[in-house]
């Protein structure tokens, strides 16, 4: 936020006034104005409908944008907040606002010569990010940063410029302690819950693990999304301290927190353009990483035809920029590259993802192995990455942490520390989607069937998302449910199953060749 204008007495300028009025209008994050179109103000400064107009009161200020009504939402004289302008300034209704026109957006010109091709330099970076993280973008001028670095990709350089300037607007965490460990999995995979799963183990078994997590960007659920259903994610950085204090580890919203702040302000936009680019996509991840402290890190770059990475020589330039660009940061990384064919477990969306970690780590009957085989494998990576475990013996030593229990406990307490274990919430409404015909399943699509939870309503609804009930190479018979849809209400339901009829090869289930020959 800008500082308030101030004339050289040092009281604020003499501006136009306006009575603030909460008029309960959600905006997500970004800060909305609302004033008559034939407002004085409106008038006198040439604001019309779009315009950014910088509001002030009280010592703080905000940069909105401005619709204009004809209505009487607002009344002449007023300006309407949004609820993130309304918390942003902090007003109560009635009081004084000063409005203007905002400075020049300098920084944005950077963004205007990289669409056209040019290079940028840290301080290029620097005056972006710093912007963005102070709310002085719009959505819309973002979403043109965001887009700047996806057909013309950012080279190592300016990755590295990016990471360390997007490091540099917000906190960063020291520890005691060392080693420090994270593990990051780049998407694109659904179910791919293993985060809550390796951090109970690798704490357990003595490492320390501060585990940030971001919300769903592209999928339908995120690290942060799952975990909120079973204990609070929501701590500052004393509460993250004092957690990670007591139990070696923590699994947060790095939202929460100021690492990395512009990054949670670009996902929002990215959820929006369904992009994610991989210059961006590195500074995303890495930034976090060196803000959280951590020394070590093991990357989960799933591929597959229909993961966020589908090819090997594709995943191996990646895992290469994540490996570099976090080498310059002193961050010793090991590259997982996994199975990325299909989703992971029986849940997709938020509690469902819930339900699957904790039979993982319970040993429930019938718990996914894959997911317990995949959380083993990047938990016993990072044991073998410190010098825990011998190398290949890391998995095995994971896998026997979870078998004794101990990863159970340990969860239990962090989820204690963090405010109390909860138990993940349940849809109100369900239903099955069978098979079409009796044969082999020869292909799940890991886009459609994320597709299909999200308009389910995941991840905003909780409890929404898909069950999975078969896997990729399972024989079914005509009539068996191939995943159930999870919704919370019966409008996003009809909507999740109306994309299922049109794409009715979300799940390919391929006829027996012979007539006589059974599935």
């Amino acid at each position: 936020m800008r500082p308030v204008p101030s004339n050289s007495s040092g009281g604020e300028t003499a501006l136009p006034r306006l009575k603030a009025r909460r008029v309960g209008v959600l905006t997500s994050d970004e800060p909305v104005v609302f004033m008559r179109e034939d407002c004085h103000v409106c008038r006198s400064e040439g604001f019309t409908s779009r315009s950014r107009v910088l509001l002030a009161s009280g010592g703080r200020s905000v940069i909105a944008t401005l619709y204009q009504v004809s209505s009487d939402l607002v009344g002449i004289g007023e300006a309407g907040l949004s609820e993130a302008a309304w918390q942003l300034l902090d007003v109560r209704e009635g009081d004084l606002l000063a409005a203007s026109h905002p400075p020049p957006l300098d920084s944005f010109r950077h963004v205007r010569s990289r669409i056209f091709g040019n290079r940028l330099a840290e301080a290029q970076f620097r005056g972006i990010i710093g912007d963005i993280a102070a709310r002085r973008y719009s959505t819309v001028e973002t979403a043109a940063y965001l887009t700047s670095g996806s057909a013309f990709p950012l080279d190592e350089q300016e990755t590295v410029a990016l990471t360390r300037v997007m490091v540099d607007v917000g906190e960063t965490l020291s520890w005691r302690r060392s080693p420090v460990v994270d593990k990051h999995c780049v998407g694109g995979l659904p179910g791919n819950r293993t985060t809550p799963i390796v951090v109970a183990v690798a704490t357990a078994l003595g490492l320390t693990m501060p585990k940030t997590s971001s919300r769903a960007i592209t999928s339908p659920a995120g690290t942060a999304d799952t975990m909120e259903t079973l204990a609070p994610v929501d701590l500052d950085l004393a509460t993250i301290k004092r957690v990670v204090d007591r139990e070696g580890g923590c699994i947060v919203w790095g939202g929460a927190v100021r690492l990395s702040p512009a990054d949670d302000l670009l996902i929002r936009v990215e959820r929006m353009l369904d992009l994610d680019s991989e210059g961006q996509l590195v500074a995303s991840v890495l930034s976090k990483k060196v803000a959280a402290g951590a020394t070590h890190l093991v990357l989960d770059i799933p591929v597959g035809l229909t993961a966020k990475v589908r090819s090997q020589k594709a995943a191996g330039a990646l895992a290469t920029r994540l490996a570099t660009v976090a080498a310059r940061f002193g961050i010793a990384t090991a590259v997982v590259l996994s199975d990325g064919s299909q989703p992971v477990g029986a849940g997709i969306g938020p509690a469902l993802e819930a339900c699957d970690v904790l039979a993982v780590l319970r040993q429930a009957p019938g718990y996914p192995a894959d997911l317990h085989a995949r959380a083993c494998t990047l938990a016993g990576a990072l044991l073998e990455l410190v010098g825990r475990a011998a190398p290949g013996e890391g998995a095995a030593m994971a896998a026997s942490a979870i078998a004794s229990g101990e990863a159970w406990a340990k969860f239990q307490r962090i989820c204690d520390a963090q405010g109390g274990l909860r138990v993940p919430p349940t849809a109100a409404f369900t239903h099955p989607c069978l098979a079409p015909q009796s044969g082999r399943i020869v292909a799940i699509d890991n886009r459609r069937i994320a597709r299909v939870a999200k308009l389910a309503g995941a991840p905003a609804s909780k409890a929404a998302g898909v069950e999975m009930h078969v896997r990729a190479g399972d024989e079914v018979s005509a009539g068996q449910p191939l995943f159930s849809v999870h919704a919370e209400s019966a409008g996003e339901l009809e909507y999740a199953l109306a994309y299922i009829d049109a794409n009715p090869e979300t799940v390919q289930v391929r006829a027996p060749r012979d007539p006589e020959e059974r599935p």
